[in-house]
Parts: C-alpha cells; structure tokens; sequence
C-alpha cells in the first residue's frame, strides 16, 4: 500500500492506497505536542503496517515554527553594507490602508548579522573576499551569544559567481561542526537579493528542527515501507532530502490537499477548479487551471517571503475550531485563535468553553450530534449552544452570525487566488474539501458568483488522499538573466545542461521537465512556461501566449527576458481509484429528514444521504445534507446536484 497520512491542527487523516487503487480511510484526534504521535497513531488504526511500501507524510512542522517563531538561533552572514537587507525590504507596507501595522520581525536578531569585507558584481569579484578576512568572520560568529544554532550565508550576486559564499560557508562549517550552514547559492541560486536572503534565512531557522523531526519519525517507520515528505511544490521528498530543503515543507501538508483536488477534477472532467480546504484551525485556497495547480514563486508564509517554487495557497484562520469573539465595538469576528484538537470547540465535550465554526454548525442543524466526527470524537449539541450564548442571548442568530463571518472570510481567500490575479471564477467549479468545506461550498459560490460545485468523494481526508498519489519530485533552478532575442538555441541547450545532470542525479530514473522564467523587459515579475525545446522564437510565442491569459495583454513588440531556468524531476506513482462506484453502482438509499437553519435564518425540513453510499446517477434537490464518515455537505435551496460515477457530487445553481 502507498499511504498519506495529513496531520491537521485537529485531525490527523490517513488514507491508504491498495496495489488495485482500492482505498483505506481512518480519522484520529492530533497530538499537539508531536505530531508524528498522531501520525503513528493512525498508522495503528490501519492495523496493517506490515503492508505499507510508502507512507507519506504533510508535515506541520515548518509551518508551526514559522508561526509560533520557535526555529533556531540564526546568524546572518552578508557582504558589508547590506547588514539590513531583511529590515529594509521591499516598499510594500503590510497592509494598505493600516499606517501602524509593522512587517513581521525576521528571523534573525540585528546583532547576529555579521558583514564581510567582500564584492561579487555582475561581471566576478569587484573586491577580493581575503584569507583574514574569512577567519574574522569566523570568530565574529563563534563570539555570538548565546551561541548561534544556525547559520545562513547570501552574498551579493552569489547566485551568478557562489566562489566567495562557498570559501565562507566551507571555512564555517569547519569551524562550527554539528551548526547548520545554510547557502544561498545552494538553496536559491536566482536573482532578487532580499528574497534570496529570506529564503536562505527561513532555510537556517528552520533547519534544526525540520530535521530533527524527519529523522526521529523515519526512525519509527518499520521496513519494509519507506518515508516521504510532502513539500511545498506538490512533491514528495526523501527525508535525508528533506531534511536540508526544510523551507519547502513551508507548505506541505496544504499542497496534498490541491494535489487531491486536481485527481478528483481529473475524474469528473473539470480542469478549472477553485479549491477550499476548511479544516480545523484554518482554510486553504488555492486554483488548479486546465488541470495543473497554480504555482508562484514568491511565497509569504507567516509574513516571511519564501522564494522556492510552491503550489499557490491562500490560507485565513477560519477553520471548523476557529473561535468566535465579539470586539469592543461589538463586532462579530471568526479567527485567528482556534481550539485545535484540545480542548476543541465546546461541542467536543473536552473542555472547550468558547464557541466555534464547529459549535455553530450543529446549533444550525448541519451536523447531526450522533454522527462522530472520528472514533472517540462526539458532538454535543447542547454544550454548543451554550457556549453561542456567551456571544448573545439567541443561540441561533449568533451561530447564523459566525456561519455568515467565516464564510466572508473563506471568499475573501478565493478572490485572492483568483479574481486579485486576473482570473474570473464564474467559469471556474468550486471544490470544497476538509471536514468542514462541504457545509460552506453553496454559500461561496454564490459569494463568487461561480454556478457548479464539486463535492468530492471522502472530502474531509482529500489531503491525505493527495499526499499518497502525489508524486516523488525535485526541482532545481538557476539564474540566466539574458535578453531572449540575443540567445541561440545552442546557448538555452547549455544552459539546462547542468540542470538537467543535476535533477537526474537527485532523483534517478525521473521524467524530466524544463521551464524558463520569462517577462518582458522592465518587468518586475515572471511568468513560468514550460521549454521543450530549444528554439528562442516558440518560447517567446509560448509566453506571450501564457502573458495573455493571465493579465490579458501581451505586447508583440516588446523584448522580452528570461530570467530563470528550471528543472523538474518527477516520478509519478499509480493512481488511486477516486470514487467507491462499480458497475451498477450501489443501491439507492432511502433519505432521512430533519430541521436545519438556513443561511437566511429559515427554519427549513432537509433530506439527510449518507454521502459515500449514493448510488451514481442519483439527483439531489437542495435543502439536503450529505453526511460522510469524514465530512458533511450541505447542499442549500436553490441547488441540484448529480451523483458522478467517481462517487463525486456535481452541483449547480437550478
């Protein structure tokens, strides 16, 4: 079996993949203190560890460092005169209209950052980094205090001539055995120094931690199953690999989730999708456009630009434990403080007091209280209104209110991912997913205006889904930084050249794919195309064309530049068998019925399917829910849905 195991902030979902794509799904309560306990704990509920060949696993734990600042303690080393480069950054304010909001701090204290007396320039050395020079650097760091448990080095132009950052980095690591170095011509040999220099800096921080988890939980993975990590780029990693990419699990465990949204787009023959996965603490948009995840290049997780290649994902804290609170001013809000899995929302009956997405929920009717949300997992409907009268004295409202605030907050994220980058979503089909997704899939279409709805099967495990059928991948890159017009084909041939050796070397017997970073002259953003051949002339038609469709304009006299160059290694794994739907599909279950509150604060009568035994074929006419052993959908008046043969639920606006 290929296994993907998803370790949420409340759940950690395991799906298992069989030799004849045949699925396996189990559901059990994280562990906040380590994750791999959860982890583990699933593997246990499987009851077949003997079986597994590969258990992949989205972690948590970069992201959580990032968030909760717990990485280790960085020293910087930069070329004099550029000590506050992460200080200055670029111009950009972090929020527009907010003049008293700051940028998150870096993640290096002013004091750690040491300048050496050294210049690369475009051309090579403009001044010489000197012998003496390299051992004062070295005592400069080892002076630190309390000692440094991390060090990144970025030069200027290191990404074009790395001699004087690797003579550093060499005389540190000597100096330093056991300390992380981190170079950035390593981990981010491109251009845009302060990006270069975050990249390089998040990598040190989070090293020592990233890879001391890696190692202990491969430890615990019994052979003959191997482990692989979930990066941000929708690939999977070895951990001896991931244990020095740690800034590209920034990502990881929400990059399944997409992968798993595209197999089951895939299935049911839509190649345009919005994604949404609503889980417990947080939500996660992102867009998959003709069949192939959006990708960026300059990602910010938790206010820290990270510059390596990651699955677009917009993420908001309104996940189905995200707390309601009322401000000062008496405004509803929903986030960012969350439950998690302990306590968690009051209807858990663990000891949570405030009142959650979760707890609203069930006041609403959406959820049905003896229907478990994991083995040892039930709802307590009368503990949930409890808690929504600490916010009002009518129960129902507050929880139409807190439904109506994180929903706002779930469409603010998908116009992010879509209409903010040019991309009209009224053709686009939205996919809702996680263990609260499919509660809020109507109500966000109609925010965006979007008249289809995919509801796929096993919705609230679709991340862990992801992570077993995602494929093993590594991507490398370099700087070029020439006009397309003055190379010949010979010259881009050359230039993939070392990529293409040192992709096929990382990952061995994997298909190879080039791109090229491509804008046009004055520019200050790319566009990622892909380059199958070598011809300037069909690469500079290839972006334009890709130019057109994402900002809808593409002048054909303006010269254009590439550059990047990138490599992708990829080994693709079988496929999984989305749906549960033989021939003749299943018999058609005969509906239960009971009283929900609508959107609008209706008391209406729904029809409750138990959403993975519909037979295909089967309509479906809103007010209805859907209820899953791992998630429940809502399917609101004005809606229909079909059952798809994959076992997917396709709804439209009627």
């Amino acid at each position: 079996m290929r296994v993907g195991v998803d370790v949420g902030g409340t759940f950690t979902d395991l799906v298992a993949v069989a030799s004849d794509g045949s699925l396996e799904i189990r559901k059990v309560a994280s562990t906040a203190g380590d994750p791999a306990i959860g982890l583990f704990r699933a593997v246990d509920a499987l009851g077949s560890a003997a079986s597994i060949e590969v258990l992949v696993h989205g972690t948590t734990v970069a992201t959580n460092a990032l968030l909760e600042r717990r990485g280790a303690r960085v020293a910087l080393v930069t070329t004099a005169g550029f000590e506050d480069l992460l200080w200055l950054r670029r111009q950009d304010r972090p929020a527009l209209y907010d003049l008293a909001r700051d940028h998150p701090a870096p993640l290096v204290a002013r004091g750690g950052v040491v300048g050496a007396l050294e210049r690369m320039g475009p051309e090579g050395p403009v001044a010489p980094l000197a012998e003496v020079e390299v051992g004062r650097v070295v005592a400069a760091v080892r002076a630190l205090a309390p000692p440094v448990e991390a060090v990144a080095v970025s030069l200027l132009f290191a990404f074009r001539h790395p001699a004087h950052e690797r003579c550093l980095a060499e005389a540190l690591r000597a100096a330093l055995p056991g300390v992380p170095v981190v170079a950035s011509h390593e981990i981010l040999p491109l251009f845009r120094e302060y990006e270069r220099t975050s990249t390089t800096t998040a990598e040190a921080y989070l090293r020592p931690k990233v890879s001391s988890y890696v190692a202990r939980t491969a430890a615990r993975v019994l052979p003959p199953a191997r482990l692989q990590i979930m990066t941000s780029n929708g690939g999977t990693l070895a951990p001896n690999q991931a244990a020095v990419r740690a800034a590209s699990l920034a990502l990881s465990g929400p990059a399944g989730g997409v992968v798993g949204a595209r197999l089951v787009g895939a299935a049911v023959g839509i190649a345009d999708l919005l994604t949404l996965d609503m889980g417990g603490t947080s939500a996660d948009a992102s867009l998959v456009a003709g069949g192939v995840a959006l990708t960026e290049g300059a990602e910010t997780v938790a206010g820290i630009p990270l510059a390596l290649p990651a699955i677009l994902i917009e993420t908001v804290s309104a996940g189905g434990g995200s707390i309601a609170t009322v401000d000062d001013g008496g405004a509803l809000k929903v986030g960012p403080r969350s439950a998690g899995a302990d306590p968690g929302p009051a209807c858990y009956g663990r000891g949570g007091m405030e009142a959650t997405v979760t707890d609203a929920c069930l006041a609403l009717g959406w959820l049905d209280p003896a229907q478990p949300l994991a083995a040892d997992v039930r709802l307590d409907r009368s503990a949930a209104e409890r808690a929504l009268r600490t916010l009002g004295d009518d129960a129902g409202r507050v929880a139409a209110g807190i439904v109506e605030v994180a929903g706002a907050v779930m469409a603010r994220a998908l116009k992010r991912v879509s209409v903010a980058r040019g991309i009209d979503p009224r053709g686009m089909a939205l996919l809702p997913f996680g263990g609260a997704g499919p509660l809020f899939g109507c109500a966000l279409a109609d925010a965006l205006g979007m008249a289809r709805v995919v509801i796929p099967p096993h919705p609230g495990v679709l991340s862990a889904l992801g992570l077993a059928a995602a494929p093993e991948r590594v991507e490398v890159l370099a700087s070029l930084h020439r006009r397309l017009a003055d190379l010949k084909p010979e010259d881009i041939r050359g230039a993939f050249q070392p990529l293409l050796a040192q992709a096929g070397s990382q990952l061995a017997g994997a298909a190879l794919t080039r791109f090229v970073d491509c804008r046009f002259a004055g520019q200050g953003y790319e566009v990622t195309v892909p380059a199958p051949d070598d011809d300037p002339a069909a690469l500079a038609a290839t972006f334009r064309k890709a130019h057109h469709a994402r900002y809808a304009h593409a002048d054909p006299d303006q010269p254009i530049e590439l550059a990047s160059l990138r490599v992708a290694a990829e080994r693709l794994v079988p496929a999984p068998r989305i749906g549960r739907r033989g021939e003749g599909g299943v018999g058609r279950p005969t509906p239960s019925r009971r009283e929900i509150v609508t959107r609008g604060g209706t008391p209406m009568l729904a029809e409750v399917w138990p959403l993975g035994a519909l037979p295909a074929g089967l309509d479906l006419r809103g007010p209805a829910v859907l209820a899953g052993p791992d998630a429940t959908a809502l399917i609101e008046p004005g809606w229909r849905g079909t059952v798809h043969t994959s076992g997917a639920v396709l709804l439209e606006r009627r």
